[in-house]
């Protein structure tokens, strides 16, 4: 998992061992998805859950606890430090919360968001050991987030709310999945800085739609297909600047550029 992130922060490596992946899950035997197909494991054993498998949180939904390497990725990306304010949008049953979490402390904090109430429900059951959580049931595309140093995504999104910019702090980083297509899932990291929202495409990820950021949203014309994507190096609110020549898409509310800020 230390490996996957790329990252040198030797806390990473620690904070895999410290956070149990079976404690967030149903009891055993579990269900692991293999090539789009869920096979249940052999036994109850914890070993079976060490692996980097999508395991079903709830199978009749396709919602999973996400693959391990590719959380230790962002999480390598998006560098979570002591002190900082983190929002966890799609938190499922926990388990990357409790890690933001302990990535956070000493003096920082996780709100997390999860739509589903029974999901929700037993995010807040299996975070009770841990410091500085806390959970809101609700959509997180219309309640409004606090001042962030990290907004960590976990469900695929068209286009970001301009509540998400907005809540970033300097240097602040969103990192989400984005979907701009039936055909293109890719991992963005915007950053906030003092030119703008810099945009970093990071890798291919596939993530359950996110309700109320995965609909066609207003003024949108072409989807741009994966070089397009791929190609994205800023994004603007269209509140503050008018989309040009460099748009990749635009929507009513943000666009992404092929320019890099300055």
């Amino acid at each position: 998992m230390a490996a996957a992130s790329k990252s040198a922060d030797p806390r990473l490596e620690r904070v895999f061992e410290l956070v149990p992946r079976e404690a967030f899950l149903p009891p055993g035997p579990w269900k692991i998805m293999v090539d789009n197909e869920y096979f249940e494991t052999p036994s109850a054993d914890p070993v079976c859950l060490y692996q980097n498998a999508l395991v079903a949180l709830d199978a009749t939904k396709g919602i999973n606890n996400g693959e391990p390497f590719l959380h230790a990725a962002w999480l390598g990306a998006a560098a979570p430090q002591r002190g900082n304010v983190v929002c966890h949008i799609g938190a499922g049953a926990g388990y990357y919360t409790a890690i933001l979490s302990v990535l956070a402390l000493p003096g920082g904090w996780v709100e997390a968001f999860e739509i589903d109430p029974g999901l929700a429900e037993r995010a807040r059951k299996n975070l009770q050991a841990f410091e500085g959580i806390t959970v809101t049931q609700g959509d997180a595309t219309k309640l409004p987030l606090p001042a962030s140093d990290l907004i960590y995504v976990n469900a695929g999104v068209l286009a970001p709310p301009s509540g998400w910019l907005q809540a970033l702090r300097p240097q602040g980083r969103l990192i989400f999945p984005w979907r701009p297509s039936g055909e293109v899932g890719l991992t963005l990291l915007i950053t906030r800085t003092d030119a703008g929202f810099e945009a970093k495409p990071l890798m291919n990820s596939w993530f359950i739609p996110c309700v109320g950021g995965a609909s066609t949203a207003d003024g949108f014309v072409k989807a741009p297909d994966a070089h397009a994507a791929w190609s994205v190096r800023s994004a603007w609110l269209t509140s503050e600047r008018v989309p040009d020549k460099t748009a990749v898409v635009a929507y009513q509310h943000v666009w992404f550029s092929s320019s890099a800020l300055g």
